[in-house]
C-alpha cells in the first residue's frame, strides 16, 4: 500500500450528549501539527475511560470510504457532509476493515502506530446521527473503524501520509475479528476464536473476549 494522505485530524474535549452523560464525539477540525501521545492526540480527551482511550485505543481511525453509504441511509444529515461524524481522530480515503490487519504499523506523519482492534459501536454516535438502528447496521455491516496503539511519539497534520510499514498478520483483517467477535461469526467458528485468544498484538480486552467466547 501506497502511503495515503491524511485528510483529517481531529480532536474533542468532554461535554454533555445525553442529558448529563459526558462524551468526547465530538471532534473538532486541527490544521497544525498535533502531537501523538501514548494515550493519544494532544487536546483529545475520552469521558468514558472505561471503554475508551488507554494505550491500546489511542486513536480512532474511521474510513472516510464509509461515508457515501451512510449519507444514502441519512440524505439529510449534515454531519456526513465532513469528516468526524463518527467521533474519529483520523480520516482517510483508500482503507478500510477489509485492506486493514491487526497489528499493521503504520507512520502517521511522524509517529509509529499500530492496529489494536476494530471499534465495537456504542450508543453515542448513534444518537449524534439521530439513527437508533446505527449500532446494528455497523454490527452487521462491519463499518466500525479501528483503534491504534502508539509505538512512537511523533506529530501528525493534515496533508501528511499514512504509510505501511509492517504487516505480521494478513489473515486477520479488522474485518474478520470484528465479524468474529462482534458480528456473531464466532458462535460457528471457536477455532478462530481460540486463535484470537493468543495473538499478542489484539488488545488485550479483545483477547479476553475471544477466550470467554472459545471457551
Amino acid at each position: 500500500m501506497t502511503g495515503l494522505t491524511i485528510e483529517a485530524v481531529l480532536t474533542g474535549t468532554a461535554r454533555p450528549l445525553r442529558g448529563e452523560e459526558m462524551s468526547a464525539i465530538v471532534k473538532a477540525p486541527r490544521l497544525g501539527a498535533v502531537v501523538v501521545k501514548p494515550l493519544g492526540l494532544d487536546g483529545d480527551e475520552q469521558a468514558d475511560t472505561v471503554h475508551h482511550g488507554g494505550v491500546d485505543m489511542a486513536v480512532h481511525h474511521y474510513p472516510r470510504d464509509h461515508y457515501a453509504w451512510w449519507a444514502e441511509r441519512m440524505p439529510d444529515q449534515a454531519l456526513l457532509g465532513a469528516a468526524g461524524a463518527f467521533g474519529e481522530n483520523i480520516s482517510t480515503t483508500g482503507l478500510d476493515e477489509n485492506g486493514a490487519c491487526i497489528g499493521d504499523r503504520y507512520r502517521l506523519g511522524t509517529a509509529l502506530v499500530e492496529i489494536s482492534q476494530g471499534r465495537k459501536p456504542c450508543w453515542k454516535p448513534a444518537h449524534r446521527l439521530g439513527r437508533p438502528a446505527l449500532v446494528a447496521e455497523i454490527v452487521k455491516t462491519g463499518r466500525s473503524g479501528w483503534y491504534y496503539r502508539v509505538i512512537e511519539p511523533g506529530v501528525v497534520a493534515v496533508g501528511d501520509t499514512l504509510t505501511l510499514e509492517r504487516r505480521p498478520h494478513p489473515e486477520w483483517t479488522v474485518a474478520r475479528v470484528f465479524g468474529l467477535i462482534v458480528g456473531g461469526a464466532g458462535k460457528s467458528d471457536p477455532a478462530s476464536l481460540q486463535a484470537l485468544s493468543g495473538l499478542k498484538l489484539l488488545s488485550a480486552e479483545w483477547r479476553e473476549r475471544a477466550r470467554m467466547m472459545s471457551a
